[in-house]
């Protein structure tokens, strides 16, 4: 099965002060294309570091990360930055929506410098896909939290990536809203094929059809 992620024993410091803080300690994972893989931990554990591992949102101390067998040491910001949107959609807890914006304007976002007459045909489509085909003018605070996340997943799909990364995605949400969007994560890893990495502390998002990845201070837990 193809490696879309590899990572090769990770080490991330950071200088806190005249103190340097070890915060990944040496991890090797790999993810393959098509898994729907859940990393778990308490906080302080280096789930948030390792989300930027995954993302290539960050670089490591030591190790290697390579994203569909492409070592990202060797790219300079501007072609990583190409990388990261061709390849990763982003969902967060806090939804990290433009409050201003529409619907429909958040998810073009990820659009605004790329070629395409059909990007405003696509946003509609995946908004109306994700239930919310008569909210796409709505604003934010015209959106419950259930209905603002579904415009996060609908904007992380607007590039048609690879790989979906959701750091605590139903962390803000209702327990009946949190299912449903656990549902339709699970629908865009089996009905589209989509890789889908789930940072989280509750395990109660873990399935049977989930890859468990275990992380306690800073290394790969059993």
């Amino acid at each position: 099965m193809k490696h879309i992620i590899e990572l090769k024993n990770i080490k991330k410091n950071y200088l806190m002060g005249e103190v340097n803080v070890k915060v990944l300690r040496g991890i090797t994972l790999n993810i393959n294309k098509g898994e729907f893989v859940v990393i778990i931990g308490p906080s302080g554990s280096g789930k948030s570091t390792l989300m930027n591992m995954i993302g290539i949102l960050d670089k490591p101390s030591q190790g290697s990360v390579l994203l569909n067998g492409k070592n990202i040491a060797h790219l300079d910001e501007d072609k990583l930055a190409i990388l990261r949107g061709k390849t990763i959609g982003f969902i967060f807890q806090q939804f990290n929506l433009i409050k201003s914006m529409t619907a429909l304007e958040n998810v073009l976002l990820p659009t605004l410098f790329l070629e395409g007459p059909d990007r405003k045909e696509r946003a509609i489509k995946l908004l109306t896909k994700v239930g919310l085909g008569d909210r796409i003018h709505h604003r934010p605070t015209e959106l419950s939290g259930g209905q603002q996340q579904r415009v996060a997943i609908a904007r992380s799909l607007i590039n048609d990536p690879e790989i979906i990364l959701a750091d605590e995605p139903t962390g803000n949400l209702d327990s009946a809203s949190g299912k449903a969007i656990m549902q339709l994560l699970h629908e865009l890893n089996q009905k589209e094929d989509k890789t889908i990495v789930l940072i989280t502390h509750d395990v109660d998002l873990i399935t049977k059809n989930t890859k468990i990845v275990k992380i306690k201070d800073g290394k790969l837990a059993k």
